[in-house]
């Protein structure tokens, strides 16, 4: 089974690299962009078929290991 998750800063937090992004699409001449926010993500493949199951394991990565919940949000979607 494949999973993805997705993790991105919270609203609020200050997201340097997406202003260097930013900064750079628009001297690349990348006209209508207002702004940028970055991430990562995850593409995990997981041994076994209940999907709720995988959620709750990918949850809890993410929770551990994924993510700084502190400052970060996630989202797990499960691809059956």
């Amino acid at each position: 089974m494949k999973a993805r998750v997705t993790v991105t800063l919270k609203t609020g937090i200050l997201d340097p690299q997406g202003k260097a992004i930013e900064g750079a699409l628009r001297s690349l001449g990348v006209d209508g962009v207002a702004s940028v926010r970055q991430g990562k993500v995850f593409d995990i493949e997981i041994d076994g078929a209940d999907p709720k199951k995988a959620e709750a394991l990918l949850k809890e990565a993410a929770d551990k290991l994924l993510a700084n919940t502190v400052i970060e949000n996630y989202h797990v979607q499960v691809l059956v």
